[in-house]
């Protein structure tokens, strides 16, 4: 169940081919290049990015800095990468990312859905939690956008 209001969808046309985005997507400590909020993350116990490999995440809003314990939920070369944040067995925030071919380019789509209030923002009012979604909203298109820049750069 997604907390109300806090659930987006992003989507972007990319000039790669999809095994190329997903493996620059799956790629941790990379993704801070992108991402205006994740610095990038931590491998755990020799993962590497399959299902079931857990990663520290690393986070930063200007110069509040945290990180995150997450584990790979969906890992399918070229298809699909998702991790979830949160104690095992009750997640908290589901992020993915689904790639998918059209024609010469690759639509790459983010999804971020917050299905249970992480303790942080258990106190927020509304309106700080509207202000946190819209955030994380424009942070994802910011990501997209990069990745694309640098993808087809």
């Amino acid at each position: 169940m997604t907390v109300d209001g806090m659930q987006h969808e992003v989507s972007i046309e990319i000039g790669a081919d999809r095994e190329t985005l997903y493996a620059l997507v799956a790629d941790l400590e990379r993704m801070g290049e992108w991402s205006p909020e994740n610095a990038g993350g931590k491998w755990q116990d020799g993962g590497h990015g399959t299902v079931g490999d857990r990663f520290v995440g690393l986070n930063r809003v200007g110069e509040y800095e945290w990180s995150v314990p997450c584990e790979v939920t969906l890992a399918e070369p070229g298809e699909v990468f998702e991790w979830v944040t949160g104690p095992e067995n009750d997640p908290l925030v589901r992020w993915t990312y689904r790639f998918a071919e059209t024609g010469t380019s690759t639509t790459v789509t983010e999804t971020w859905d917050v299905e249970k209030l992480p303790p942080s923002l258990e106190s927020r009012t509304a309106e700080q939690l509207e202000k946190r979604s819209a955030t994380v909203r424009a942070g994802m298109l910011s990501t997209l956008e990069n990745l694309k820049a640098f993808a087809e750069g």
